[in-house]
């Protein structure tokens, strides 16, 4: 059986939720390029992550670095930026307010 990664965070539920994003629809942790570990998102990167946040450079969107919460899969940063707000492996809705904090994780 796939262990699914560990996501560090503030009050991470079983989901990837956290103490700042937790409504029923933020379900992915995002693997953060310079540290290389799972966060629920850029503030608990922030409060318990490397302190070196960068984004990951568009010739590295092939590499798996996003994590849905419901199913456990590990999407590609270019299957997840294409997914339109659902997961393409289980259909779970993504929050789609993400798309508002991608320059945080992702060259735009």
């Amino acid at each position: 059986m796939y262990a699914r990664p560990p996501v560090t965070g503030l009050e991470v539920d079983s989901e990837t939720r956290c103490r700042h994003y937790h409504s029923e629809i933020d379900r992915i942790a995002i693997r953060f390029h310079c540290c290389g570990e799972y966060f629920p998102c850029f503030e608990c990167h922030a409060a318990v992550g490397c302190g070196n946040a960068s984004v990951w450079p568009k010739e590295r969107f092939d590499e798996k670095a996003v994590l849905c919460g419901a199913c456990g899969t590990e999407l590609s940063i270019r299957e997840y930026l294409d997914c339109v707000s659902s997961c393409p492996h289980c259909a779970a809705a993504f929050n789609p307010g993400c798309n508002l904090h991608k320059h945080l994780y992702f060259e735009v």
